[in-house]
């Protein structure tokens, strides 16, 4: 990382948000973001749950009728991201990083490469060997992939992000064909080491291994998502600049 730091606003949300306004806000802060707002923002919460389809996924990926879900109380959203299927929802820690990548940092791959990192480190802090493999995306144990990701960037500004199991039910899992990937097994941090675990406390450490690895100075912030205090800001479309399986650029 090069290039002096930037402020980024760490914003944890004690408790869970529907995905529906978890996404609003993303769009919200990015367009703020494209019309100058400097500081970047890292959301980090828990999802009431949900599946989600990457915009390249496959429905055929989720295995249940939709009564099932309904009886199960999950709901389900066709997204902008890269990636195929997944699931978020309590004891799961989501992350939303929505940054606007400097110019010495506007490489998509690198971006994905470092958002793993973070995750990778923040795991070997509880004792968990975790690494990346080749030709897919996320974070993967002995036990299986712990961390899924995807992302969305648009004029070099990011959303959407990673999804780390700390506590999460696994058995949701069993509603889907995870990430898409056929035989490949999901863990948790839970799972791995015997016992469940502090997410704020989790959240906080992810925090400061982000910021490392991205250059940021991480200021603790609330902000207020009851829809009463919107900043209003233009909306501008821009065109394709390039895609990869990880996420959709424009």
């Amino acid at each position: 990382m090069t290039g002096p730091e930037k402020n980024c606003y760490q914003v944890l949300f004690r408790e869970r948000m529907d995905y529906e306004h978890a996404l609003a806000l993303q769009m919200q802060i990015c367009e703020c973001k494209k019309s100058g707002f400097e500081p970047d923002v890292l959301l980090l919460l828990e999802h009431f749950p949900v599946i989600t389809l990457g915009r390249n996924g496959d429905w055929r990926n989720l295995v249940v009728p939709e009564e099932t879900l309904k009886a199960k109380g999950v709901s389900c959203y066709h997204v902008d991201r890269g990636g195929d299927i997944t699931f978020h929802g309590p004891g799961q820690l989501v992350g939303y990083p929505l940054l606007k990548l400097e110019r010495h940092e506007q490489d998509v791959h690198r971006y994905m490469r470092n958002l793993e990192e973070t995750i990778i480190r923040l795991l070997a802090e509880y004792g968990i060997d975790a690494w990346r493999e080749e030709k897919m995306t996320g974070v993967w144990t002995r036990s299986g992939k712990i961390c899924a990701m995807g992302v969305h960037i648009s004029r070099w500004v990011t959303r959407h992000g990673f999804a780390l199991n700390v506590n999460t039910d696994l058995s949701f899992y069993d509603l889907i064909v995870p990430c898409g990937l056929v035989g490949k097994q999901v863990t948790s941090m839970q799972v791995i080491l015997g016992r469940e675990l502090d997410l704020q406390e989790v959240a906080d450490k992810i925090s400061e291994h982000f910021g490392r690895i991205f250059g940021r100075r991480m200021i603790p912030k609330t902000i207020a998502v009851n829809g009463t205090k919107q900043q209003s800001c233009c909306q501008k479309q821009g065109s394709p600049q390039s895609s990869c399986d990880d996420c959709v650029v424009h």
